[in-house]
């Protein structure tokens, strides 16, 4: 873990196109969120996201708010990507946070790391300290282990010994 990145993984025993399918899917994101901010997708939301897409997210951290984001990574079952900023003037002086899943097939699961990168975060400066990072680390954590409970099949149980979450 970085000073500006913070990362997490979890093996997930199910396919890369499954578990995309969902991360792509703005539409399913407060399913799958561990912060419990995410409310629901804005209007005029793409039903799936791709490279250059940009789709609003009505948020609740004590307050109602709303973000807009743009997908700036973008690769079939193993990468996507988007900035997440305020709409508006607000969206020149706050937001610039990347989050990032990144999925890697290993022994019929799928290795799952989900980021949050705040690189080019114009709050970086106050983020990078204190335990704003320790705290992400545990909602991303929460969010893998939705993620899991949704992609993985019932009957699938990962072999004896094996570790279900790590972080990074």
């Amino acid at each position: 873990m970085s000073a500006t990145v913070v990362s997490v993984d979890r093996v997930i025993r199910a396919p890369a196109a499954s578990i995309f399918a969902v991360v792509a899917d703005a539409s399913r994101h407060p399913e799958i969120d561990g912060s419990g901010a995410l409310v629901r997708p804005k209007a005029g939301t793409p039903e799936r996201l791709a490279l250059g897409s940009t789709f609003g997210m009505s948020m609740k951290m004590g307050v109602p708010y709303t973000t807009v984001n743009t997908v700036t990574e973008f690769e079939q079952d193993r990468r996507i990507a988007w900035q997440t900023a305020l709409p508006g003037v607000l969206g020149h002086v706050v937001g610039g946070r990347i989050w990032r899943y990144e999925l890697e097939e290993v022994d019929g699961a799928t290795k799952v790391t989900e980021s949050w990168d705040i690189s080019k975060d114009k709050q970086a400066v106050f983020l990078k300290h204190g335990k704003v990072g320790a705290h992400t680390a545990g909602t991303m954590s929460k969010t893998l282990e939705r993620l899991a409970r949704i992609t993985e099949s019932p009957d699938t149980e990962p072999p004896a010994g094996e570790a279900q979450g790590t972080g990074s």
